[in-house]
């Protein structure tokens, strides 16, 4: 159990394989001498993944917030308004404004935390271009009344699922929904490839015109398009290829981690509600307390034992000083300053968890 003054207990920790393992597809590159450019383990990569998923047209690219860029690109969403979500990681609305967009925030619901559905409609204006709507911590959106708005008004729906790998709706994984769906696999996600991310396409010419953008716009000494760097090397596929093995395992132990949460918290704090028909990955605990002082005071309590949460996700980005005349948002104002998540990876102890309820709970 972690005392005060021990190793410190962050709200992650990166799942490393047996690095014997990872060092078989190292000897492999040296093999090869290709160490980016569509190698060979980029391409099993994006095989074996896009089979363990279910998913046609997956790209894998170098981080998630260019996916978020390279799917707006490939839909030709160059201008306009998009309607998002102001409760998710700054990456998120990054990613419209690069491409010269601006976000038109629509306010969550307060028990998903996802972008009120019920709500889009009336933002829609004639400048509408796209719906982003975010899985938030691998919680799916109310897919079907979104897929419904988009098709009445022809606008393109593009899912950021950042937290969403491993994550089922209805029996299929949550990043074959949209036209575009979108990953990252960042060292602090359940998988990882260090740094790296997806793109998973409906439409196979979409699929196409990311694969031509992420290398520069270019296909042979041809040059099409305008296109960015947003390739990934042959060591990130290796990680992500060594912890594919595991996933399984992650997911179980992460479950296990957050039911022994759910056996001392339920029923005292606001939880994640998740939607029906959803086969979770465990990816996040978030909890919700009563005021944002009540938060503060929890988290310097944590803090002393050398605990530490975070906050996920603080601030509200409709309220972001580089946002101009970002309408209110007044749930996700209130959720994002009494919310923050509890540390939950794979060898989480159960002793620290059975501590840092006895904090939240005194």
């Amino acid at each position: 159990m972690n005392e005060e003054g021990g190793d410190p207990i962050y709200v992650t920790k990166s799942f490393l394989p047996p690095i014997e393992e990872y060092q078989e597809y190292v000897r492999s590159i040296w093999g090869s001498g290709q160490l980016t450019n569509n190698g060979p383990l980029v391409r099993e990569f994006e095989d074996t993944v896009g089979t363990y998923l279910g998913v046609e047209n997956f790209q894998f690219v170098s981080n998630g917030t260019i996916a978020l860029q390279l799917a707006l690109n490939a839909l030709d969403i160059a201008s306009g308004e998009i309607i998002t979500t102001p409760f998710s990681y700054v990456a998120t609305t990054s990613a419209i404004l690069w491409e010269r967009c601006s976000p038109v925030f629509v306010d969550i619901d307060p028990i998903s935390f996802n972008i009120d559905a019920e709500k889009i409609e009336a933002a829609i204006t004639p400048e509408t271009r796209a719906i982003l709507a975010v899985h938030v911590f691998g919680n799916p959106c109310d897919i079907e009344l979104i897929e419904s708005i988009a098709q009445k008004h022809n606008l393109k729906v593009i899912y950021d699922a950042a937290h969403a790998f491993g994550v089922k709706y209805k029996g299929a994984s949550l990043l074959g929904y949209g036209d575009v769906s979108t990953c990252s696999f960042h060292a602090t996600k359940l998988f990882h490839t260090i740094e790296g991310g997806s793109v998973v396409s409906r439409d196979k010419a979409v699929d196409e015109k990311v694969g031509l953008i992420k290398r520069f716009g270019h296909d042979e000494d041809n040059h099409s398009v305008l296109g960015i760097n947003g390739k990934s090397s042959e060591f990130q596929a290796a990680m992500g290829l060594t912890n594919l093995k595991y996933i399984d395992m992650i997911i179980s132990s992460r479950r296990q981690v957050v039911e022994r949460y759910d056996q001392h918290l339920q029923g005292k704090f606001q939880l994640l509600g998740l939607r029906e028909g959803t086969e979770y990955s465990y990816a996040y605990y978030p909890v919700v307390l009563e005021s944002e002082e009540q938060l503060l005071e929890m988290t310097s309590k944590l803090n002393a034992q050398n605990i530490f949460p975070r906050r996920y996700f603080y601030p509200s980005l409709n309220t972001l000083p580089y946002i101009e005349e970002a309408n209110t948002c007044p749930v996700s104002e209130d959720i994002s300053k009494r919310i923050f998540c509890l540390p939950l990876y794979v060898d989480l102890e159960d002793a620290v968890v059975d501590k840092i309820c006895e904090i939240m709970t005194a």
